[in-house]
């Protein structure tokens, strides 16, 4: 990939801020109810101290993305497009079904840098901001945003691209429970809001995707397909896999290291904490009984540089606002699998918690004008200070070492996380209407 990455280079502008022109429309229409989908009652109103949203996010008809899903979930949210980012949302807020005003959960979601170091030490990309992503967006075809809106973005030096899908797809069942004696079920099935762009750099091409679901969850993800360099079929040092006939070739192994910068504004503030919960099991007694579990919960107050590791998770707390149940409302952080690369500093730890600067926009070859000596990365911006306004960064990386299948197109691989509702909602916000008498405590028979 290194020579053809070198040749498709474009002149980089930073923080190039990109209009819309031509725009076709957005996803507004809502979604037909999903099979087996009762009526869902109106919940409490929220507690005192929440901040209500807008229903309406504070940009312009031709940038703003509004999506009724089954069940009677809305998503609202602007979109906005950035010649080293890509696609950025912002004002993301969720309305689930019967509430009286939307909930605002991120104030700006996006990628915050795509690094891409070869297994060999010879090559090591930036994709952001060194290898003209943003200049890449593809123009989509109909049948690749099925059942969607195609969306023309104006990319500067490129033209018009009609490049931003909105549409909702499947996903199989929301919910289903079966009652004590198999007389009644409830069961659901869910569609989910997509919002996608393709970013091709070099050989690769990267799909954007952000998923939202009915019950609040959030799915942040990059699907890498395109092609395997073919200039780089000479790891014949043992770092690459043979492809092709016997052992002619040798594609290089690499990593795919995928930075996401979110910063959230639950209920309407930006000054949220940051939670961490770990778990320990103990051994069997060996006088008999079962192993015992305690969870402990650690207030992150200071930057932190974390490792995901086993019954270990974090969550984002508003500041502002509680649950019909009087708790605080929360985002847990959900990782997928990931592979952490130890080569550099900043791919070393799998999520970090910084002080939200205006300056610290990218993970690494960051483009923002920071004080001297504040360092590109963002592991330098984790230096002791007290979390007021946190942003959070999340790593996930993919260590890539090529197959026979990954010729030719080669099949899309993902690599993401989720930002899943905890205590957003008294109950499932989608819960049936028969149902929702038992917060707390489930009826014996249901």
């Amino acid at each position: 990939m290194s020579t053809t990455r070198n040749q498709n280079r474009r002149t980089r502008k930073r923080g190039a801020v990109l209009t819309a022109a031509a725009l076709l429309g957005t996803a507004t229409a809502a979604a037909g109810p999903a099979t087996g989908a009762v009526a869902v009652p109106n919940p409490p109103p929220p507690t005192a101290g929440a901040r209500p949203a807008a229903a309406t996010p504070d940009c312009s008809a031709a940038y703003r993305i509004t999506q009724k899903l089954d069940g009677g979930t809305t998503w609202r949210m602007c979109w906005r497009y950035d010649t080293d980012a890509g696609l950025t949302l912002d004002r993301v807020t969720y309305q689930p079904p019967g509430a009286a005003a939307p909930i605002r959960v991120l104030n700006s979601a996006r990628l915050a840098q795509i690094h891409v170091p070869y297994d060999d030490g010879g090559a090591e990309y930036d994709d952001l901001t060194g290898a003209g992503f943003g200049w890449g967006l593809q123009n989509l075809k109909p049948a690749e945003c099925p059942g969607g809106t195609l969306t023309t973005i104006k990319v500067a030096e490129v033209g018009d691209v009609k490049g931003l899908c909105t549409t909702t797809r499947a996903r199989g069942h929301a919910y289903r429970m079966a009652s004590d004696n198999g007389s009644k079920v409830w069961a659901a099935q869910a569609k989910d809001l997509l919002v996608y762009t393709v970013n091709k750099v070099g050989w690769y091409e990267y799909i954007t995707e952000w998923r939202f679901t009915a019950d609040g969850t959030i799915g942040a993800n990059v699907g890498a397909t395109g092609s395997l360099s073919p200039v780089d079929y000479n790891a014949t040092d043992g770092r690459g896999w043979p492809l092709g006939k016997g052992a002619r070739g040798y594609a290089t192994s690499h990593a795919h290291n995928v930075f996401w910068k979110l910063d959230f504004g639950l209920d309407g503030s930006t000054k949220g904490r940051i939670e961490q919960f770990d778990s320990t099991v103990t051994a069997a007694p060996a006088s008999g009984g079962g192993p015992k579990v305690k969870t402990t919960r650690t207030t992150v107050t200071k930057e932190l540089a974390g490792d995901a590791k086993n019954m270990r998770w974090w969550r984002v707390v508003s500041d502002t606002g509680k649950n019909a149940d009087g708790h605080a409302r929360s985002y847990e952080i959900v990782p997928g699998h990931t592979d952490t690369h130890a080569g550099r500093p900043f791919t070393k730890h799998d999520v970090y918690f910084t002080q939200a600067r205006a300056c610290e926009k990218f993970a690494s070859n960051n483009t923002g004008d920071c004080a001297a000596g504040a360092g590109d990365s963002v592991d330098k911006w984790v230096n002791g200070e007290t979390l007021t306004n946190p942003s959070v960064w999340v790593n996930i990386g993919f260590h890539h070492i090529a197959r026979d299948e990954d010729q030719q197109p080669m099949p899309v691989h993902w690599q993401g996380f989720q930002l899943v509702p905890r205590d957003v909602t008294a109950m499932n916000p989608l819960t049936p209407a028969d149902l929702a008498s038992q917060n707390g405590q489930p009826d014996l028979g249901s």
